[in-house]
């Protein structure tokens, strides 16, 4: 299609209020809560023109993509990112189980039909990633083309995910494999929430320091006995991530706790028995790929981005970005922003 005119600033809906500039992150954007069949959602949007959906991932919020809702708006879209849920205001159902990939699919559904919409492009970084690429391949017909950020998409494969992340972390645990017991994580993490992230955001930057872990990424594995923290590096992120950034992230895990977000990587099982129908299964969408040089799913699914055009047939580039590490739209803002519109433009009307 070709390059949309600036838009004009989008209505406000019924029942809700642009922020007060000033008192939040991107004041001329519009907060909403909607209604989705498993509770609610919240989203940030700005724009009008094409809905783009954007699904953030661990642990992030709408704000993840603060740099790209302005970019896409003044370029012709309809800006939406959402708070997955168990983040930020969104729902946070208690049960595990809650948190399958069914439930984000259908929760992004929901939120494309509450906004009066019949179709979008979805957009998707680190869990996130997975949970367009899944939206896509269950809805093809409401999701029309997917890009994602840091993990590469990878079909359904025949062993069971915790048996292979078992393997993974050889004498020491998989961070995966640490994660799965509710409780555990959390009581490493919620004493100091904000020292947490700050470690957790710095350990997977583009400069961070080298340490220990598998394949070289410090934050990959966790030593006997110890903790995901052990492998921090002292100092926090400094050129993308600045303290006002820092203390919003904190702000809402403060608030919410990390189960939510955690327990998306307590269902990898429960969605390998659910997606079984989709084994193997091509996206066949058109598709974007953007990984960071320095991102670990990047370097250790090397094999899966080789399979992209078996696996990704309508795939329209692979960047993989020099220097960056896992935070890749925020870490290089003006790169994804350049590579997404483009990509976009692109994409047939």
């Amino acid at each position: 299609m070709s390059q949309p005119a600036r838009p004009t600033p989008a209505a406000t809906p019924p029942g809700t209020a642009p922020q007060p500039p000033g008192s939040t992150p991107l004041p001329d954007a519009t907060h909403r809560t909607v209604e989705v069949p498993g509770g609610r959602i919240h989203l940030v949007e700005q724009g009008t023109g094409p809905l783009v959906l954007m699904v953030h991932g661990f642990p992030e919020s709408w704000y993840s993509w603060r740099h790209q809702i302005p970019a896409l708006a003044a370029a012709g879209y309809r800006a939406v990112a959402i708070d997955v849920r168990g983040y930020g205001r969104s729902a946070a159902p208690r049960d595990v189980a809650d948190y399958r990939m069914l439930a984000h699919v259908a929760d992004n559904v929901g939120v494309l039909r509450a906004l009066g919409e019949e179709s979008a492009v979805i957009v998707g970084h680190d869990w996130g990633a997975p949970i367009a690429a899944n939206t896509a391949l269950l809805r093809p017909d409401l999701f029309t083309a997917v890009a994602l950020l840091s993990v590469p998409y990878s079909p359904r494969g025949g062993v069971r995910p915790t048996d292979a992340f078992a393997r993974l972390g050889g004498s020491e645990e998989f961070y995966v494999s640490y994660f799965q017991e509710p409780g555990r994580a959390e009581a490493e993490i919620e004493p100091d929430v904000r020292g947490w992230l700050a470690g957790f955001y710095a350990g997977l930057s583009g400069d961070a320091e080298s340490s220990p872990g598998r394949g070289g990424f410090p934050l990959s594995s966790v030593p006997p006995g110890g903790r995901l923290s052990d492998r921090f590096p002292a100092a926090a992120p400094s050129t993308w991530l600045t303290e006002a950034d820092l203390d919003f992230y904190a702000g809402e895990f403060e608030r919410t706790g990390l189960t939510g977000g955690l327990n998306r990587y307590r269902n990898v099982d429960r969605d390998w028995a659910d997606l079984a129908a989709w084994h193997g299964a091509p996206l066949t969408r058109p598709a974007l790929f953007i990984g960071g040089e320095h991102d670990a799913p990047t370097n250790w699914m090397a094999d899966a981005i080789k399979a992209f055009p078996v696996t990704l047939p309508a795939l329209s580039g692979s960047h993989i970005l020099e220097g960056c590490g896992h935070w890749v739209q925020q870490e290089r803002p003006a790169e994804v922003n350049a590579l997404l519109l483009d990509w976009l433009t692109s994409l047939p009307a």
